[in-house]
């Protein structure tokens, strides 16, 4: 398997395996620099095969003379978070908002920061070395190595609350969507420490739920739940908690792109924005481009994956930045994105503001209306905008420069991404349908 734009995933015990997983710990180990010393930090969300990646990791790190720290269900986010804490390395067991039958690993370099595409490609260098050699994924000759167990939820909920800068929520009725996932304890937790009234739903993992119908990547669960308790807002975690949706008190969505749009004004307006710059991807709607013009904000722009911003906002020592899919960083408080941390943000812009959400966002940003067509193929195309190249000019030409058009590969899945803008959403569906079928017809 090789990296995708978060770490390696696929289908669990079949295109991931545990064999896979502690091979990997064990040349992880050997390129971030593991000695006798060195230690690791290990969590996971709610899959039912997350236990036996858990313990494939730990028997691989522990292979390699690394000390292993054992978090249990956790979010990614505190994985980093302890990784920063203790100057670890970090290793999250999670495919994100894959459906349940999926899983993944990701890495952390000591210090609970994102690898690079060099750091990677080295680890997939060693990863061969080690096949080639015929090097065991468990080898019986580690050093002594300690594994312990340790529960890290209140120092993360103490992290995630510094946000606030002693500021509470008093009187906000939150609905929490934790997608049953490894949110589901420490979310609750979090907000209400803060002084929200906290409705908490899909908090009851049972192995497979996780994503099940819920969380991020289907919002309109949460925004049912939000009408009918009469809610402020609604949050809705994906099932690893490092990005999050929200809706506002009518049920509708606010993206990632308008939750970075009202936190970059806002921390801009309290001289917090470092640069006055904001970092996004390429998915970014062009009316957040427009907006931030409009606040005299620079936008620097990136390739799709929260990595890819985290280093543009590292090599301009920039305090925000994320993507459209909810993925948020704030520089000044984490090493990476953070759905609590984050939604966190968000409310205390509007409780300061004493305005209801749907008002911030509509100030902050206007979105041209957008169209996301995924096409399913037998293998990733990582190349499909160069081979389609013609056919993507051809219709960027007839949008003219009131509309645009995104082709990729998914990092993470056997999807061509066929996004479009336009001034009409008829006008961007016709576009996007017209790409899609085209890509249908080379590659499927």
């Amino acid at each position: 398997m090789k990296f995708g734009t978060d770490g390696v995933r696929g289908v669990a015990h079949d295109e991931l395996t545990t064999e896979f997983a502690a091979r990997l710990a064990r040349a992880a180990s050997r390129v971030l620099g593991a000695g006798a010393s060195s230690t690791v930090v290990i969590g996971g969300d709610t899959r039912e095969s997350t236990p036996a990646f858990d313990a494939a990791l730990t028997d691989g790190f522990a292979a390699e003379g690394v000390d292993v720290i054992r978090l249990g269900v956790v979010p990614t986010p505190l994985v980093a978070f302890e990784a920063q804490r203790t100057g670890a390395m970090g290793a999250m067991v999670s495919a994100s908002h894959n459906p349940f039958d999926d899983n993944g690993i990701k890495l952390f370099a000591p210090g609970g920061t994102k690898l690079s595409d060099q750091v990677e490609s080295r680890i997939e260098q060693e990863l061969d070395a080690l096949a080639d050699r015929g090097v065991p994924p468990i080898g019986v000759e580690a050093r002594a190595t300690t594994i312990v167990e340790i529960d890290g939820t209140t120092g993360y909920v103490d992290h995630v609350l510094r946000v606030l800068e002693g500021r509470r929520l008093d009187g906000l009725r939150i609905v929490l969507d934790a997608a049953n996932g490894a949110a589901s304890v420490v979310g609750p937790a979090a907000l209400r420490a803060a002084g929200a009234e906290v409705i908490v739903v899909s908090d009851a993992p049972d192995g497979r739920n996780i994503n099940a119908g819920c969380g991020a990547t289907f919002p309109q669960f949460v925004a049912a739940a939000v009408v009918e308790h009469g809610a402020d807002v609604g949050i809705a975690l994906d099932g690893d908690a490092d990005r999050l949706i929200a809706v506002d008190h009518r049920g509708n969505v606010v993206d990632g792109d308008h939750i970075i749009a009202i936190c970059a004004v806002d921390m801009q307006r309290r001289g917090l924005l470092a640069e006055e710059t904001v970092v996004v991807t390429v998915m970014t709607n062009l009316g957040f481009r427009i907006a931030m013009d409009a606040a005299g904000i620079e936008v620097v722009e990136t390739a799709v994956g929260d990595r890819y911003v985290l280093e543009a906002l590292a090599a301009g020592a920039f305090s925000l930045g994320g993507e459209q899919s909810g993925h948020v960083i704030f520089t000044d408080h984490a090493t990476t994105g953070d759905g609590l941390l984050t939604a966190l943000a968000l409310l205390d812009v509007v409780q300061r503001s004493e305005r209801p959400l749907a008002e911030i966002a509509a100030d902050a940003m206007t979105s041209l209306p957008q169209v996301l067509v995924n096409v399913r193929v037998a293998t990733r195309v990582p190349d499909v905008a160069e081979q389609l190249a013609d056919d993507v000019a051809r219709v960027e030409a007839e949008l003219g420069s009131s509309g645009r058009v995104l082709l990729r590969a998914s990092g993470t899945e056997p999807l061509i991404r066929v996004m479009v803008e336009a001034p009409t959403a008829e006008r961007a569906q016709s576009a996007a349908d017209d790409l899609a079928d085209i890509a249908r017809t080379r590659f499927t």
